[in-house]
């Protein structure tokens, strides 16, 4: 992915993102108006080294490059680290790239389950499909998904939330929530006008709504964005999690639907996850589960 691509994405998308995770990206941001880019910048991570996976046998995770080396009956883990973004840049790799990975690994007859190691404040809406495609390709082909997180936020939960159980991987820094939606965009009015630049936008006759929203946000009139962009979106993210988590997400809770964000103990306890252990649960975990289908598959059979 080049670099336009990088900025086009941090500038002009819709966000399931926490706050925490924006401060983060205006170093790069200030990079990019002051055009202070070095070509090793723009490089793409991919070209650099691969995705690092990692595969366990029950006893001990070893890291490697694809799965045929592993042994009969391993869990798969993958990692879904920073800001989630469809297409991998210089800062991190793709969720296309990774759900790539995730296929993989369902194809493998070497792997039995898979484990999500999950570390991200969230990132941009169009992220999200790719790898909420994969997870319920591998679960349509038995082979549980657990995700383990540390920080599990946004659109990070977006994807979590569709995986057989999620588990924390520490009660001291894990973080869960942050189910909402955001939009940022810079108006470079004065910047232009600074450097000499005007700009001039004009629309067909016929095309008196197009932009609408976004042209009326220019001018300090949020409505029409909210209204037509963020809260459908939002709407969509709650009843996800409402759907996937069921009867277990204490819905009473003030905020949890709305952006709060949970420690590990709390976010147990009002159902955004099912509990609190390590990597090591998490895998055990994904194991108990593909053994408990393939039993019940076994016995349906039968019946």
């Amino acid at each position: 992915m080049s670099f336009s691509s990088l900025y086009s994405s941090i500038l002009r998308g819709n966000w399931f993102i926490s706050f925490k995770e924006i401060e983060m990206h205006q170093i790069v941001i200030h990079k990019m108006l002051e055009k202070d880019v070095s070509a090793e910048d723009t490089s793409i991570l991919s070209d650099k080294k691969p995705l690092c996976i990692f595969m366990s046998d029950g006893k001990e995770a070893k890291a490697g490059k694809g799965f045929n080396d592993a042994p009969a009956n391993s869990v798969a883990i993958i990692p879904i680290h920073g800001t989630m973004l469809k297409y991998g840049t210089y800062c991190s790799y793709g969720t296309s790239e990774i759900a790539a990975k995730i296929d993989e690994a369902v194809s493998s007859d070497k792997i039995s389950s898979i484990v999500l190691d999950i570390d991200s404040g969230g990132g941009s809406v169009d992220a999200i499909a790719p790898l909420i495609t994969s997870i319920k390709n591998a679960q349509k082909n038995n082979k549980a998904v657990v995700a383990c997180c540390d920080l599990c936020a946004s659109a990070a939960y977006y994807v979590a939330c569709h995986c057989d159980e999620i588990v924390a991987s520490n009660n001291i820094s894990s973080e869960f929530g942050s189910i909402g939606v955001m939009m940022s965009f810079m108006d470079y009015a004065k910047y232009y006008e600074k450097n000499g630049v005007k700009e001039h936008v004009i629309y067909s006759s016929l095309s008196d709504y197009k932009n609408k929203p976004f042209e009326l946000a220019k001018q300090g009139d949020y409505g029409k964005i909210i209204e037509e962009e963020l809260d459908p979106l939002a709407k969509g993210f709650q009843d996800t999690v409402k759907r996937t988590r069921g009867n277990k997400l204490d819905t009473k809770i003030e905020g949890i639907l709305a952006g709060r964000m949970f420690y590990a103990a709390e976010a147990q306890k009002n159902g955004l996850i099912d509990s609190i252990g390590t990597m090591q649960m998490a895998i055990r975990r994904s194991r108990d589960i593909r053994r408990d289908a393939v039993i019940n598959e076994y016995i349906h059979s039968k019946n």
